[in-house]
This record gives structure tokens, sequence and C-alpha cells, in this order.
């Protein structure tokens, strides 16, 4: 039970991260809520939404248009972490989206209070990332045909 809160809060830290860029980079800019929602094409909800950290986009043209809204790099707002978990969503659904976050939150909690360089955990995270891309691959001759999507072998 502790774990499953550690994840949730990992999560949490995330989206909070995500909600509080968009916030200082709307009022930098002079925009209010509605007004960005308008400039992305998104409701004032999901505005409000990401701001507050009960969600994060699901896709990387959402960040695209927020980036270009707010004359920001998509970098700012994408990092390692949420560019991991949209390939992984993008690839296989909800269910590859919670693996890749469980995955990004559990290497978090490893070397959370610890000493580690941030060079150090960075190779760590891109090399466990390449290692969760090569067992999706391995695995995907386990699926049988008839639920395979067009040109997977």
């Amino acid at each position: 039970m502790q774990l499953i809160r550690s994840i949730s809060l990992r999560r949490k830290e995330k989206e909070m991260e995500f909600g509080e860029k968009i916030r200082k980079a709307r009022t930098a800019k002079g925009l209010s809520q509605r007004e960005l929602a308008e400039a992305c094409g998104m409701s004032l909800r999901t505005i409000q939404n990401y701001e507050l950290g009960t969600r994060l986009p699901k896709k990387k043209d959402t960040y695209l248009a927020l980036a270009k809204a707010l004359d920001i790099n998509e970098e700012v707002l994408l990092d390692q972490d949420a560019s991991f978990v949209l390939r992984a969503t993008e690839r296989y659904g909800s269910r590859g989206a919670r693996q890749a976050w469980d995955m990004v939150a559990d290497l978090a909690a490893m070397w959370s209070g610890g000493e580690m360089d941030e060079e150090d955990m960075d190779a760590i995270m891109q090399a466990m990332q390449e290692a969760y891309w090569e067992a999706k691959k391995n695995n995907r001759k386990y699926v049988p045909k008839k639920y395979r999507k067009e040109g997977e072998t």
C-alpha cells in the first residue's frame, strides 16, 4: 500500500511541475486561462485541470499547441519522463502509459534522498527506458496475429 501511495505522489509531483510551468508561462505572457484555452483550441476546464495538476496532456500535439500559444519551446513543457510516457501512450494506449508512469515513479523512488549525480540518474533512466522498449518489442511475438495491428510482425 505504501508503494502505491508513493507512485501516486510521484505522478502528482510531475503533474504539478507541468501545471506550474503552464501557469508561469501564461501569466508571464499576460494571458487569462480562457485566452490560452481559445488560442490552443481547448476548453477552459482543460487548462484549469492542467494548471491544478489534476491532468496531463495525452498527446504530443497538445504540448505543441500550448508551447506555440505561450511562445515557449516545447521542451520546456515536455521533459524526458513526459516524452517517454507519451510515446508509451501512443504505442500501447492507457495500459502502456500506466506501465511507463509506474516505471518512472519506481526509478525516481529508488534514488530519492540519495547522493547520486543528476547525470548518473539520467543515464540510468535512459537505459531503463531503452530496456522497456526492447522488452515491449520482444513481447510482441507472443501476441496472437488476430490482435496485432496492421504492419506488425
